[in-house]
C-alpha cells in the first residue's frame, strides 16, 4: 500500500519518473543496480536485508551511486541514525504529505544538501554521545585545515556546496575541493557520513 501511494504521488509529477520498486532489501539492491535511478526511497525495515545494509551495499558498491532517502515511521528510530551513518542523504516520515515527499526527492536529486538537517541534529543529540567513544573521527579532526573545518560545520547545517560558496565568498570548485579534503581525512564516502562523524567526535554540537 505504501509503495502504491508513493508511486502514484511521484508518478503524477512531470519532472519525476518512477522506474522501479522492490519488496525486500535484497531485491532493492538488485533493482537499483540494474535501473540506476537518481534517487531511492528506502524503507529501513524490510525482509531479508534491511534498509541500512541495503544502503551500505548501494553506496559502497556502485560507481555514481544514487541518493538514498530513508522512509520511516518514527524520526527518532535508531535505524534511521544507522542509515544516515551508512550514507543516506536524509529521511522522510511515512506520514509526510504529498508535497513534502515530492520536494524531498527534488532536493536530493538536484542538490548536495542534506534532507532535514534539523532533524539530523536531533538524532545526533540522542545517538551520537553513546557512540562517541567508539569512533576514530576524534583522532582525525585535528588534521582538518581551518577552511575544511569551516566547510564541515556548514555542511552540518545542511548547506549545499553552492550555499557554502556564497556564505564564505569562495568559488564552487574551491568549496568542492575542501569538501573532498574533509571527507578524505574523516575516512568517509559522502557528506552525510562526514556530518555524522563530526557529531560523534564532538567537532559539531547537536545542540
Amino acid at each position: 500500500m505504501v509503495r502504491t501511494a508513493l508511486r502514484a504521488i511521484l508518478g503524477a509529477e512531470e519532472d519525476l519518473e518512477v522506474v522501479g520498486e522492490a519488496t525486500t532489501g535484497a531485491e532493492a539492491v538488485s533493482v537499483v543496480r540494474e535501473l540506476r535511478p537518481d534517487v531511492v526511497l528506502m524503507d529501513v525495515r524490510m525482509p531479508e536485508v534491511d534498509g541500512i545494509r541495503a544502503t551500505e551495499q548501494l553506496l559502497g558498491g556502485m560507481d555514481s551511486p544514487p541518493r538514498v532517502i530513508v522512509v520511516t515511521t518514527f524520526e527518532n528510530d535508531s535505524y534511521v541514525y544507522d542509515a544516515l551513518r551508512a550514507g543516506a542523504s536524509g529521511f522522510l516520515l511515512k506520514r509526510s504529505g504529498a508535497d513534502e515527499l515530492v520536494q524531498a526527492v527534488r532536493l536530493v536529486a538536484r542538490t548536495d544538501s542534506l534532507l532535514f538537517p534539523a532533524a539530523v541534529r536531533a538524532l545526533a543529540a540522542e545517538h551520537a554521545q553513546a557512540r562517541r567513544a567508539r569512533t576514530a573521527a576524534g583522532k582525525l579532526r585535528a588534521q582538518l585545515s581551518d577552511r575544511e573545518a569551516e566547510v564541515l560545520r556548514l555542511m552540518a547545517r545542511g548547506l549545499s556546496n553552492a550555499e557554502i560558496a556564497e556564505q564564505l565568498v569562495l568559488g564552487a570548485a574551491t568549496v568542492k575541493t575542501h569538501v573532498a579534503g574533509a571527507l578524505a581525512k574523516l575516512g568517509v564516502r559522502n557528506r552525510t557520513q562526514a556530518v555524522i562523524a563530526a557529531y560523534e567526535c564532538g567537532f559539531v554540537s547537536p545542540r
